[in-house]
């Protein structure tokens, strides 16, 4: 359903910024035209049998992300950047999405910028590694990657206004976007498959429920702070037992409305990075479906070795825990669990990165183990490598139907 509105809404949306700014003689008043992006070849391979039937062990597919980007003489823009995968492995992670469709346009009045996206678009909130806790305005894309959070595209209508003394947004939102699950023949899912088209919503407005949110923004010398607020419908499902068509049995996502008030700070100090990310959240429901008001945190570190042993290469130590306040009965996996990381850059014309991950939580026996591998190959073309191991996952964590589910894989990228 989600993949068929955003298919029909795109080229009106499309048609309809373009002809309120490129009105008259739109050949004369475009100055840059540019078309970017790229195309992907990945696979995907579980080194074990999956623990729930119909399950593959190897899955390949294809992800284009085109994104064409055109301005006129005033300086206003116009991006346009769809998302699509094919996958053969599990017809639930072949999907469309429209990440953004965006006008831009800005100015300048008593020496304060502002700024004005009015479209589709995605925004990050955040500084941690391992988490990105506040961070709110678009939806997970689950299917893509169960810890990366890739995030679909939102529309919005979004404003800014920047000084010296910071930078406040403001942003307007409806048509809310339900999360992503995996299907029948998916990996890393759970035992009873997400009906993803069954979407339960607690307002009566249900996905079209508006919302709103707000950040504030400052640098002052090594502190980087901002501080955010959230009203409307949460990013994260509720899922409740249901029956599908043919009587079996079903989870349906339901969301619930929230409000939310977040905090991220970055301190510079010489080598040494010290993040903090926390939230206050009412109105969602936890683990056992009873509504609690929670607040949960990210803190951690980071020390950068430059020029390990005499070599272009840095060296980045990382370190963060990560606490919910609602312990066992949090609806995720970062109840109270520690994440170390090292990244080597190797700082060559090939842009050589590594990183090394391990999350342990403190409640039970999980551990999860990340390894990461990015290259340009030759010219155009890039390397991504990944592997992920699920080790001792304990019966009682939300992970424990994916305990089988570690896998390997590789991107093999061309750049445009």
């Amino acid at each position: 359903m989600q993949n068929r509105i955003v298919l029909q809404c795109a080229p009106l949306v499309a048609a309809w910024i373009l002809a309120h700014m490129f009105s008259g003689d739109a050949v004369a008043r475009i100055e840059t035209r540019e078309l970017t992006g790229r195309l992907s070849i990945q696979s995907r391979w579980y080194p074990k049998t999956g623990a729930w039937s119909n399950q593959r062990s190897h899955g390949s597919g294809v992800v284009a992300e085109p994104r064409f980007y055109v301005e006129d003489v005033q300086g206003r823009s116009f991006t346009f950047a769809p998302f699509l995968r094919f996958d053969a492995g599990d017809e639930q992670r072949t999907h469309v999405d429209l990440r953004e469709a965006y006008l831009l346009f800005f100015g300048e009045v008593r020496n304060q910028e502002w700024e004005v996206r009015l479209g589709v678009d995605r925004v990050f909130w955040g500084v941690t590694e391992s988490r990105h806790l506040v961070n709110i305005v678009n939806q997970i894309d689950l299917v893509e990657h169960p810890y990366k959070e890739p995030t679909l595209g939102q529309p919005m209508a979004h404003f800014t206004l920047s000084g010296d003394w910071g930078a406040v947004e403001v942003f307007g939102m409806t048509c809310h976007r339900a999360r992503t699950f995996p299907g029948r023949s998916g990996r890393l899912r759970f035992p009873l498959i997400v009906e993803n088209e069954r979407v339960a919503y607690e307002t009566d407005a249900g996905r079209w429920h508006p919302e709103l949110a707000a950040r504030f923004s400052r640098s002052a010398g090594d502190m980087d702070v901002g501080v955010s607020v959230f009203d409307g419908i949460s990013r994260d499902p509720l899922l409740l037992p249901g029956i599908d068509p043919g009587g079996g049995p079903v989870l349906i996502p339901h969301y619930e409305r929230i409000r939310q008030f977040g905090l991220d700070a970055q301190l510079t100090a010489g080598p040494w990075l010290f993040k903090l990310e926390a939230l206050g959240r009412a109105g969602a429901r936890d683990r056992r479906g009873v509504e609690e008001d929670y607040v949960a945190t990210t803190l951690g570190g980071e020390y950068t070795i430059y020029s390990v042993i005499g070599s272009a290469a840095d060296l980045s130590v990382i370190g963060e825990w990560n606490y919910d306040g609602r312990g066992r009965n949090a609806t995720n996996i970062f109840q109270n669990d520690l994440f170390l990381a090292a990244r080597l850059a190797f700082n060559d014309v090939q842009s050589t990165e590594v990183l090394g991950s391990m999350m342990n939580d403190f409640d039970t026996t999980t551990r999860v183990l990340t390894f990461e591998l990015n290259r340009r190959i030759s010219g155009r073309f890039s390397l991504h490598l990944e592997a992920i191991a699920l080790l001792d996952v304990d019966a009682g964590d939300l992970s424990y139907a994916s305990r089988r589910d570690s896998f390997l894989e590789l991107h093999l990228i061309y750049n445009h």
